[in-house]
């Protein structure tokens, strides 16, 4: 409604352009910044899905610590996926870094399934 109390069309250019200022001021000013995206930030957020499906670390929306060996194993096979597409495309850095979170979440994997 406007302010004289009668029905405007939903979704109008004025409304979205209000709309999109109010919440870019309000959340910007509330959300922390966003790191620049690169294949080791990748590899870290889902080393810390399957630490979190293994229940080694909290789980940040529960907080609580739960244990999915399923969720856990689809992770480290999508980890093994990257690994297989992009070998010979890697930086030594990145190489090592999937290498080693590989091994350690397999090794963490087997102790957890035990």
């Amino acid at each position: 409604m406007d302010d004289d109390g009668k029905l405007k069309q939903s979704g109008s250019d004025i409304d979205n352009e209000v709309y999109d200022t109010e919440q870019s001021t309000t959340t910007e000013k509330n959300l922390p910044k966003i790191p620049e995206a690169s294949f080791s930030l990748f590899i870290s957020s889902l080393v810390t899905q399957a630490l979190i499906s293994m229940g080694e670390v909290d789980n940040p929306f529960s907080k609580t610590k739960n244990q999915n060996l399923d969720q856990a194993k689809f992770t480290i096979d999508t980890l093994q996926i990257i690994k297989d597409k992009t070998c010979g495309n890697l930086a030594d850095e990145e190489e090592k870094l999937l290498d080693t979170a590989l091994y350690d979440l397999r090794m963490r994997y087997v102790e957890k399934s035990k």
